[in-house]
């Protein structure tokens, strides 16, 4: 026998029998990854004579559609034009146009928790986001860490054969995640997706905002006309274009949520004209007005009436002339952000249309996360952070700085009846959930080669949930038992798809509970009950959860829940009641936890803090954009700086530590080579301590100390500068910030990124010219009286409702 036959024989005397399967079998698209197939072992020693098996490859099904979604941040019903709204938006009209409007579609009343349940097809309570990750407890449904069990549609599609890429606003990833430590887990290209583009948490400055690439903090190139919505917009156009350019047969998902227009509300000065005194018949005369559009287009039925809007809010024709002129010129810019949004969204729409993609392109645009925001208090804010740090703005005071409102110099926010407005025709805002002023939001969905009506309206009740099966059906792709190993929480949604082509299909999703800080709410089979527990303005609860006020709405006869049925239909509302407990047990929203003071400390909580217990952390170069959540708190209390430094031959400047920026903050920098600390109160006031000397070259130590007063939070202080061991300068900090920097911005070493906390130096151009070994912060003491704890208590609910 010659070697090749005795080889042979030898391999398949080896081999055992029957344990091997076909490389041809089906695809198993149950669990994910798909599994590759077992292939009969290949006896033959030579590849000259051998044949290759076919290559495994993950492909998507024929014919499965590109998808992208859009999400609008903090939009309320009644504010798009393509649902009677002022705001000019085309590209919503121009896809509504090309395919349907759903007139009855509902989001959870808050930010998170409606991207936790868009993304994965089930309740926010099952993902654990029953509200923001910085409110995060110890109880199921509130953690604020979505669980393996619960993939997101994006890991689906991944999965099975798609391209996948996420822009814009991420803020399901735990607050103490966020950061290089980790765990990376939950950030976005840990969740599904490819490539991801923007920042991580509740809002940004659409300025100078916080990015990331992938799991990367960037720094954004010095350009004065930077903005965040363009930026996103271009990331978007061109990673799509890489796709079809290099994979033409691969499909994308593409996931855009802008930011665009949550609060801070920043748009070009050019979009804001376009609205130049189309408010001045002020919110009252802009409901009546918007429902009457509303009508016209059909998107709510004739002869709706308008509901009571919330006493709170005060009649436009009593107020005056300051307050007229002020609150018009924040309506004028919100619209104006809208129009813009919407214009960049249009850049990408059309992209895809270049690309020759469009017909085969399942678009869902979600005109809100959750109703309109009246977060911005009755007078609106300059800045944002004056309201979480409990120091009231008047109308006089923004007066002064009407014309910096929405550009850079400005972080501002509306007054609370432009929200109220923008939810006609419906009562409440964003954060009641249940109300639909809070939760119904305009959607529309364009697909041509699928949906073949033009134009028309959809009136099926839905939900955000019902997103994810709808794309999973269009696909043609199973809903996954497992996913990396994990057995699933089996799609809580209905598709969508059965009404694509039968506008009298009956409804499929018949029940649907509501939740978020103690507003709850249960709609079933045509009928809604819901309570308000506090208001988005209230700092507490309006009574105990067992003593709330429930109304009763019957929704299919009354569009804008103006006629309320308790008291006519106590029955009803009794079997709601109990339904709604019953879903609540369902999906693990019991206990319904409506503190707030206890829920900003996280020991009490029961959520992680990397900084519990500590009283000293040290940083070092390079470190950048650390979030509150993971450094160190040095408001209200006694606390040392000490930066080891060295300082090159001719001297140093710029920044060695800073955190926050333009809208409060505080920085220790060298200036002309003398070391100087600014303290930044909310963009009001800034205290310098400042040496008059120059720190000699070589190693230097430079300390600051701040010597709290006490007495309450939010005081002052006395700051004293030392080099290498001796005084060099000494001063007064009149007031401190008690509650939070800023939302967005971070802490920095060695360079003061987005927005300068000091007019000393400039945006984008101010990084340490020495070298630090290491910055070393330590704490003292924090003592709080029960004063104290009332005025955190007010501040953390104003923070947790905006966030």
């Amino acid at each position: 026998m010659n070697n090749r036959l005795w080889l042979s024989a030898l391999i398949a005397i080896l081999l055992p029998l029957g344990g091997y399967q076909s490389a041809a079998q089906e695809l198993n698209r149950s669990v994910l990854p798909i599994p590759e197939p077992k292939l009969t072992p290949i006896t033959e020693l030579d590849a000259r004579n051998a044949k290759a098996p076919p290559r495994f490859e993950v492909k998507a099904p024929e014919g499965a559609p590109n998808v992208l979604i859009v999400l609008i941040d903090d939009m309320g019903f009644g504010q798009s034009s393509a649902f009677g709204g002022p705001i000019h938006m085309p590209t919503v009209e121009r896809l509504a146009k090309g395919g349907l409007k759903y007139n009855k579609f509902h989001t959870t009343a808050l930010c998170s928790p409606t991207r936790a349940a868009l993304l994965s097809g089930r309740n926010h309570h099952v993902g654990n986001m029953g509200s923001i990750t910085e409110a995060a407890t110890a109880f199921p449904g509130q953690t604020g860490k979505r669980p393996n069990s619960v993939a997101l549609l994006a890991e689906m599609l991944r999965l099975n054969g798609y391209s996948t890429a996420a822009f814009g606003k991420s803020h399901e990833t735990a607050a103490w995640e966020v950061s290089p430590s980790g765990p990376t887990d939950r950030w976005p290209t840990r969740s599904g997706f490819d490539k991801f583009y923007g920042f991580i948490g509740g809002e940004a400055n659409q300025w100078s905002p916080g990015i990331y690439e992938d799991m990367t903090r960037l720094e954004l190139p010095a350009d004065p006309k930077y903005h965040l919505m363009t930026d996103l917009a271009n990331q978007a156009i061109k990673w799509i274009g890489f796709q079809k350019s290099l994979t033409p047969n691969k499909p994308f998902f593409t996931y855009f949520a802008p930011g665009a227009t949550h609060a801070p509300h920043h748009v070009p000065q050019e979009w804001i004209a376009k609205y130049k005194g189309k408010f001045d018949q002020g919110w009252d005369k802009l409901r009546e007005e918007t429902l009457a559009r509303q009508i016209k287009l059909g998107v709510v039925p004739a002869g709706t009436k308008l509901a009571p809007k919330p006493e709170a809010i005060k009649n436009w024709d009593q107020l005056s002339v300051d307050e007229k002129t002020l609150f018009t010129r924040q309506m004028e810019i919100f619209a104006g952000f809208g129009e813009y949004a919407d214009h960049e969204i249009g850049r990408v729409v059309q992209a895809i249309e270049d690309l020759g993609q469009l017909d085969n392109t399942l678009i869902f645009y979600v005109v809100g996360d959750n109703g309109a925001s009246a977060e911005g208090t009755m007078n609106g804010l300059f800045n944002e952070s004056t309201y979480f740090n409990g120091v009231p703005e008047s109308v006089a005071e923004i007066l002064k700085r009407l014309d910096d409102l929405g550009g850079p110099n400005s972080y501002g926010h509306y007054a609370a009846g432009w929200a109220v407005a923008g939810d006609t025709p419906f009562t409440w805002t964003k954060q009641i959930a249940g109300s639909y002023g809070g939760t119904r939001n305009g959607l529309v969905a364009h697909w041509p080669n699928r949906i073949k009506a033009k134009g028309e309206l959809r009136s099926q009740w839905h939900h955000v949930i019902d997103i994810a099966p709808t794309i999973l059906e269009a696909a043609g792709l199973p809903e996954p038992k497992s996913v990396n190993g994990t057995p699933q929480t089996p799609i809580e949604g209905v598709s969508m798809v059965y009404t694509f082509a039968d506008a009298k299909a009956k409804d499929r999703h018949k029940t649907q509970y509501f939740e978020i800080f103690g507003n709850r709410g249960i709609y079933h089979d045509g009928w809604l009950a819901h309570t308000v527990h506090r208001a988005a303005w209230e700092f507490k609860p309006r009574r105990p959860l067992l003593e709330d006020v429930w109304e009763l709405y019957h929704v299919d006869d009354d569009f804008s829940s103006a006629n309320d049925l308790a008291m006519k239909n106590s029955e009803k509302l009794k079997e709601l009641q109990v339904l709604f407990l019953k879903e609540a047990v369902k999906y693990q929203v019991l206990p319904i936890d409506d503190r707030s003071l206890e829920r900003t400390n996280a020991t009490l909580a029961g959520r992680p803090d990397l900084m519990a217990g500590r009283t000293s952390l040290t940083v070092y170069e390079g470190m950048s954009g650390m979030s509150e959540n993971v450094f160190i708190n040095t408001k209200n209390r006694s606390h040392t700086i000490t930066a080891d430094v060295q300082i090159p031959e001719g001297g140093a400047n710029g920044v060695i530590l800073a955190q926050a920026g333009r809208f409060g903050g505080f920085s220790l920098y060298l200036k002309d080579g003398k070391p100087t600390y600014a303290y930044n109160f909310l963009g009001l006031k800034t205290d310098k301590v400042a040496s008059t000397s120059v720190v000699p070259a070589g190693k230097a130590t430079i300390r600051f100390e701040f010597t709290y007063d006490g007495g309450g939070i939010g005081k002052g202080g006395t700051g004293t500068m030392f080099v290498n061991g001796e005084k060099a300068a000494e001063g007064r900090i009149e007031r401190t910030q008690a509650m939070i920097f800023s939302a967005d911005e971070g802490a920095d070493v060695g360079v003061d990124g987005e927005t300068p906390v000091s007019d000393d130096y400039e945006e984008g151009d101010n990084r340490f010219t020495g070298r630090i070994h290491k910055v070393t912060i330590e704490i003292g003491e924090l003592k709080l009286g029960a004063a104290d704890h009332h005025k955190i208590h007010k501040a953390t609910v104003a923070r947790k409702a905006a966030e």
